[in-house]
């Protein structure tokens, strides 16, 4: 039986067998060999399996250091904060509501692709898993992270993972853009730009300056997301 740290009484814990630590401070004890070991054990395992969804699925292919080190440092930071909470009386509801606030994190400098999105809920998810199932079993503990990384291996081996970009492109060929001449239009778009463009959507046509603009979907060469694609003209100043 474990008993609540808050609601700790020594006399209750000797007569259903609890051993009570020999030093303690302000009631707290000092050394806690089981709980120790439960949480360096249970901390290796979910680092192992956070770093192998993110160096062996997401870092294979996007080569991003920066999110690599985010995405590690979330798991370490989450799995020591839920294994930390294990032993107070919390709600359901607030379980949920941190993995909510967790979840909804955005960064305000660039905005963050779906790509990196997906593998930072898929380690927060991980990460609170290996922190809460205290009262599982390890079996059902290794199964739960196992199938994360079998879902992941097979949706990245059949390329669904694959990274798509878009560009606003202000067009000048205004004939092109009729639905029977798409396939000019493609190759028009492939030639000129040079990139291995996927589709293209017509958006506003200026027929005074016989000009449109485009927004075309290709597959980057460069892993790497660009901040600009988006942009149309600088702003002067």
């Amino acid at each position: 039986m474990k008993l609540l740290q808050q609601a700790f009484d020594p006399g209750i814990a000797e007569e259903f067998g609890e051993q009570i630590a020999s030093y303690d401070f302000l009631g707290i004890p000092l050394f806690d060999g089981p709980n120790l070991w439960n949480l360096l054990l249970r901390f290796a395992f979910n680092l192992l399996v956070c770093w192998v969804i993110t160096h062996c699925f997401y870092y294979r292919k996007s080569r991003r250091r920066d999110y690599y080190f985010t995405f590690l440092l979330f798991s370490v930071v989450i799995y020591l904060l839920l294994f930390s909470l294990q032993n107070l009386s919390i709600e359901i509801g607030f379980a949920l509501g941190l993995f909510a606030i967790f979840g909804m994190i955005r960064y305000r400098t660039t905005t963050v692709p779906v790509r990196e999105m997906t593998y930072l809920f898929v380690i927060i998810g991980v990460s609170i898993i290996n922190g809460f199932s205290m009262a599982s079993s390890y079996a059902t503990l290794l199964a739960a992270n196992l199938l994360v990384i079998l879902v992941c291996w097979l949706l990245e081996s059949l390329g669904l993972g694959q990274r798509e970009a878009t560009k606003i492109i202000l067009y000048e060929k205004i004939d092109l853009i009729h639905p029977d001449r798409r396939s000019e239009l493609l190759a028009d778009l492939r030639r000129r730009t040079g990139l291995d463009i996927l589709g293209v959507q017509v958006g506003s046509i200026n027929f005074l300056k016989d000009t449109a603009y485009l927004k075309v979907t290709y597959r980057p060469d460069d892993e790497l997301p660009n901040d600009i694609d988006m942009v149309t003209k600088f702003k002067e100043n």
